[in-house]
């Protein structure tokens, strides 16, 4: 299993927002259920994200609000540059759609800021959490790990053939989310992410394309 911690990528070089709060919030963001966007996790069990959990709670000062956000939400609060991050201690992530692409960011990574404005769609997996930086280093260890789950999907688009660039973003999410989450993701959001006709993914899911 690939990990989005390795192979350290230069910085982003976005400034840092200041936050204009003393106690960063975290945001637990429940999507409205429709077809082909409904994600649940089970509690199966993934290596890395094993790992961040038996780290020492006390490391982080962020607290929970009683604050639900539905994705159109979300997606303002995306589009207008706050800058989040995906909870590095749950098994949830995002999947931002652009126009002619669309990004998975997972577990530890930046959301929003200068990444993502203008993005028009997006998918929670898991039961996402979102939690504002502690800090500039905080804020810019996030654009780090953002940029690294980006390079991780970029070695499967190195493929010359796009039924194995479907496989292979299909094999990887395997490695996080139960089949019940892959199920319901749509065959538009995995072809985006690696640049195949919705129809090349679907094939591959069938088992037709080997």
């Amino acid at each position: 299993m690939m990990d989005a911690q390795s192979n350290p990528l230069p910085l982003y070089s976005s400034p840092a927002r200041p936050l204009g709060r003393k106690r960063p919030h975290m945001f637990t963001v429940q999507p409205k259920l429709s077809p082909g966007d409904a994600m649940h996790l089970e509690d199966s069990t993934v290596k890395w994200w094993a790992e961040r959990t038996k780290q020492s709670s006390g490391s982080s000062s962020n607290v929970p609000v009683n604050e639900t956000l539905a994705v159109d939400s979300l997606l303002k609060k995306i589009n207008r540059g706050d800058l989040l991050v995906v909870n590095s201690r749950r098994r949830n992530g995002l999947i931002i759609f652009r126009e002619f692409y669309a990004e998975f960011a997972g577990p530890g990574a930046a959301v929003g800021g200068d990444f993502d404005q203008g993005c028009h769609k997006i998918i929670p997996l898991g039961n996402l959490s979102l939690i504002e930086p502690d800090d500039h280093a905080d804020h810019q260890k996030a654009l780090k790990i953002r940029l690294q789950w980006i390079r991780l999907t970029q070695n499967f688009t190195d493929q010359p053939r796009s039924a194995d660039r479907a496989q292979m973003i299909l094999d990887q999410f395997k490695t996080y989310f139960d089949k019940s989450t892959i199920d319901n993701v749509p065959n538009e959001a995995f072809a985006l992410m690696v640049g195949v006709l919705p129809q090349t993914v679907r094939r591959v899911r069938l088992g037709l394309d080997s």
